[in-house]
């Protein structure tokens, strides 16, 4: 099967398309920015804007019978769409439905949306599932409760059918190494780790120490890239079905959670770095950032139900695949 899938030269985007490859499908790369290396490999790759009809159009007219689109060219980081709201909204909202029309009138009613968990409002306990109160905090988070509601309403006006997928907190590379992270641009817990494993950060600084988790750090459901990549397959695979094994009366949008369903604090994780790397990591403890919540985990039974999928990898796994990745990232690139 084809499956258009925007941002494909990116992180996440380029863990997908890998992850369709290995079951048989034909992913075809839209993506602003210019690819290179291991993120494209011999793959179609469209170089423009999502928004951008007369390329949607000719992506179409080349290749018809792409069945899905899996939408996850996005602006992320919680903080950056703080202090800059304005590009946040332009890309992840205004873009976003532009895409979306434009692929109704391709005549390409399939969509899985890469939605995120940062839209949950904090809950007793920490466990969220599809049905808990959102509360998102963010312009990025926001920015991400919009394009689900633009969805919806396009679903029951248009007669397209989504499936939004949550995704919690995505680590790690590729188990076989061939595409992750930029760890000198991600500023995510795993990336600033990193630094500090390679000499480039002295200290790792935590915000905040006081939030209601089990040692006063956030917590977070890290859940490694591979199986939310797996996650879009099996989207893909079961997208006709799934619909039909859920209890909502909406049969044309489906919210699934993905996540691992295991809660980490934040220095948890840092304890379980320093295990597998034997790197004593200096803490600083800071403020709290901007737009962050103390945190959230899946419970992640609805995509198991409906599309057949469960996270299979432990937050070690992630750790381990993020460390092979930045040792052997310079010499897969180069393929």
């Amino acid at each position: 099967m084809k499956i258009l899938v925007t941002g494909g030269a990116g992180y996440l985007g380029s863990t997908i398309c890998y992850a369709l490859e290995d079951n048989g499908h034909t992913p075809i790369v839209l993506d602003m920015s210019k690819a290179s290396g291991n993120e494209i490999q011999d793959r179609r790759f469209y170089q423009g804007d999502i928004s951008d009809k007369k390329l949607i159009e000719h992506i179409f007219s080349q290749h018809g019978d792409i069945k899905i689109v899996i939408h996850c060219a996005e602006r992320s980081a919680v903080s950056a769409s703080v202090v800059k709201p304005y590009e946040f909204y332009s890309s992840n909202v205004v873009k976003s439905m532009e895409l979306f029309k434009n692929l109704r009138d391709a005549g390409c009613k399939k969509i899985i949306f890469a939605s995120s968990a940062s839209i949950y409002d904090d809950v007793p306990g920490f466990m969220v599932t599809e049905r808990s109160p959102v509360n998102p905090r963010s312009p990025f988070a926001r920015t991400k409760f919009i394009s689900e509601m633009i969805l919806k309403d396009f679903c029951d006006a248009y007669g397209m059918k989504c499936i939004a997928l949550r995704y919690f907190n995505p680590i790690g590379a590729d188990p076989k190494s061939r595409c992750g992270f930029n760890g000198k641009s991600f500023k995510n817990i795993i990336g600033n780790l990193l630094r500090i494993f390679e000499g480039e950060l002295s200290s790792f600084v935590i915000s905040g120490n006081d939030w209601g988790t089990r040692d006063g750090t956030c917590m977070r459901d890290y859940v490694h890239i591979w199986d939310v990549a797996l996650a879009n397959v099996k989207a893909v695979e079961n997208f006709d079905t799934a619909f039909e094994k859920t209890d909502d009366e909406n049969k044309n949008f489906l919210v699934l959670n993905i996540g691992s369903g295991i809660g980490v604090t934040v220095m948890e994780f840092i304890f379980a770095f320093e295990n597998i790397t034997g790197e004593k990591i200096k803490i600083v403890y800071g403020d709290r950032r901007p737009g962050d919540i103390g945190g959230s985990y899946a419970n992640a039974l609805l995509a198991e139900k409906t599309i057949g999928w469960k996270a299979e990898h432990t937050v070690e796994d992630a750790i381990i695949d993020a460390i092979r990745w930045e040792e052997t990232k310079d010499n897969a690139l180069r393929k």
